[in-house]
């Protein structure tokens, strides 16, 4: 019998549809790999509520579409009863009394969760090495990190410890772990899904979505969670529904090619695997083109103006007196210093400074008001861009997954991990990451950009360019 872990979540929909399997029996074969987490992809699981819920679904007599099928939750997305910590120990032992709307349409879906994902601390990071609690491995290579700040849920699904799972995108946090991991990761339009119940971290730019082993998978998950949340003023009426795609080709697409994004710190395997990722767009008969996007030079120098300048007001009400813990003082101002100094890590407090200094008297309009313009130029890049083209097509990550502790006493350097998917993050637009091959035998992301709102054209493209690819997203002897 096959080990139901080994199944993408279409197929497990397909075997519960079809009786093979119980819900019951597909959630305990994931908690009995989950409870051996040698790679620390979670903070915590919640097995008693999951197998409760799995032998409920059982039970109905009209199934929800789901099915019970479980995935993971990154641990910035509140749920209810169930501890929400964003990695931070300020947060330790904090637990919602309400649940984020997405999860919430999963799990009105059939979907059941079964547990919290690592992270970097309030998803400030690209490797998960700054979670208060543990780092998490990459299951290509335990040396190396999985990427971030979503790593947790990226590795979870690398190592099949759940079929797919939610993770947040600021500058890049879902595409870049899902390649440096080998899977499917993808951000939507901003505004596509509701962030009520997603604890802040840069508001403009915060945006919820899927890990999964396949397009189709991302696309299915992807389709119960958008639309409009009268509880999230910048959620949006989705303009049509997200289909599971089925094409194998690309006649008649024009995809663009970024050169400020394929040159110098651009790692030859990466450039290499993203090259014959774009023959292969070639072949199954679209066109491959040049473009350009000047402005996204100053993509990361933008990035870390504008997001550190959110982050210090949203992590303002983490003071010890209204959520989580608190250290104890003799005044409220020492109590507010204490607090905030020694539970946050030194990269929350990194970019908490940093946003404070951007936002300061004097300093606005020389940083913060600036940082806003060359945001509009960059959106302005892309709008030129897509009058020539449906897509433009770029690597994920100049590199691929670096070892555990390579950049932490460098944090330029760990900011250049998202070099590639800041620009699309500041434009607000959609797009995703699919594993185009190996690169030292690791793997390598391709990114796929398209309008707001083009959701089933990248999915469409990404499904066809899978399937010629023909990458297996299991990471050599984690089945054995």
């Amino acid at each position: 019998m096959i080990d139901p872990t080994e199944l993408t979540a279409g197929s497990a929909l397909r075997a519960l549809l079809a009786g093979e399997m119980s819900s019951a029996e597909l959630v305990d074969a994931y908690l009995a790999r989950c409870e051996d987490d040698r790679w620390g992809s979670f903070l915590a699981l919640d097995a008693e509520r999951a197998r409760a819920r799995a032998r409920e679904i059982d039970e109905m007599p009209e199934k929800p579409p789901l099915r019970g099928i479980p995935i993971a939750v990154k641990d910035v997305l509140s749920t209810e009863g169930l501890a929400t910590t964003c990695a931070s120990r300020i947060l330790e032992g904090f637990t919602p009394v309400y649940t984020a709307t997405c999860v919430a349409r999963l799990e009105k879906a059939g979907a059941v969760i079964l547990g919290k994902t690592n992270m970097d601390e309030f998803a400030m990071g690209s490797s998960t090495e700054n979670s208060a609690y543990h780092v998490t491995r990459n299951p290509w290579d335990p040396d190396r990190v999985p990427g971030g700040s979503s790593g947790g849920s990226a590795a979870a699904v690398a190592a099949c410890q759940a079929p797919w799972s939610l993770g947040t995108d600021t500058g890049g946090s879902i595409r870049q772990p899902a390649s440096l991991c080998g899977i499917v990761g993808m951000k939507p339009t901003y505004g596509a899904i509701s962030r009520y119940g997603l604890v802040a971290f840069a508001s403009s730019l915060d945006q919820v979505g899927p890990f999964a082993r396949s397009v189709r998978d991302a696309a299915r998950l992807l389709s119960y969670m958008v639309g409009h949340d009268p509880m999230d003023s910048t959620s949006l009426e989705w303009p049509e529904p997200i289909a599971v795609p089925e094409g194998e080709r690309l006649d008649g697409m024009r995809v663009g090619v970024v050169a400020e994004l394929m040159g110098e710190g651009i790692e030859p395997g990466v450039r290499e695997a993203v090259e014959r990722s774009l023959t292969l767009i070639e072949e199954l008969g679209g066109t491959v083109v040049p473009v350009s996007l000047p402005a996204s030079a100053h993509g990361l120098s933008t990035y870390y103006l504008i997001a550190p300048a959110e982050a210090s007001a949203n992590l303002a009400r983490f003071d010890g007196v209204r959520y989580g813990a608190r250290v104890a003082a003799d005044t409220l101002l020492d109590q507010y210093e204490l607090t905030r100094g020694e539970l946050f890590g030194p990269e929350v407090k990194r970019r908490i400074m940093l946003g404070t200094f951007a936002l300061a008297s004097g300093y606005y309009d020389a940083y913060y008001r600036r940082a806003q313009q060359v945001r509009t130029l960059i959106v302005r890049d892309f709008a030129r861009a897509f009058e020539d083209v449906d897509l433009i097509a770029t690597p994920t990550s100049p590199t691929v997954a670096f070892k555990l502790g390579e950049r932490t006493q460098d944090p330029y350097s760990m900011y250049l991990a998202d070099i590639c998917t800041v620009p699309v993050s500041l434009a607000g637009l959609p797009a995703i990451s699919i594993p185009c091959g190996l690169s030292e035998g690791l793997p390598v992301g391709l990114q796929l950009i398209g309008p707001a709102f083009s959701e089933n054209r990248i999915l469409s493209a990404a499904h066809a360019l899978e399937g010629a690819i023909g990458f297996n997203p299991t990471p050599p002897g984690i089945l054995a």
